[in-house]
């Protein structure tokens, strides 16, 4: 079975997310704005590099609803896409002030 290469992008996106919102966040000790934004850049920085390590260079186009679009792009606005609603539920669950305010107290 071959996917479709928007289809290995987003299987790559969610198994990242999944990692993070099953995995790693919920084990961190203190959980605040600042340390999940933190590790939630190197994990996109993971998939990007992933992304570009399957397409950099082959010119394979990308459909982004009604555009065509570039591996880079599709990665990043898919990875925003599906995180924001996982982000705005973890952080409504755990009590994360999405002002930043509790990371002035976590020391």
């Amino acid at each position: 079975m071959i996917l479709s290469p928007e289809a290995q992008i987003l299987i790559l996106v969610g198994i990242i997310l999944a990692l993070a919102y099953l995995g790693i966040f919920p084990t961190l000790r203190e959980k605040t704005l600042n340390r999940l934004m933190a590790i939630d850049l190197a994990l996109s920085v993971l998939a990007v590099s992933i992304a570009g390590a399957w397409f950099w260079g082959t010119g394979v186009p990308f459909t982004l609803l009604l555009y065509e679009t570039n591996w880079a792009i599709f990665t990043v606005v898919s990875y925003g896409v599906i995180e924001i609603p996982l982000f705005l539920a973890f952080a409504k669950a755990h009590g994360i002030r999405l002002d930043g305010s509790d990371d002035d107290n976590a020391e």
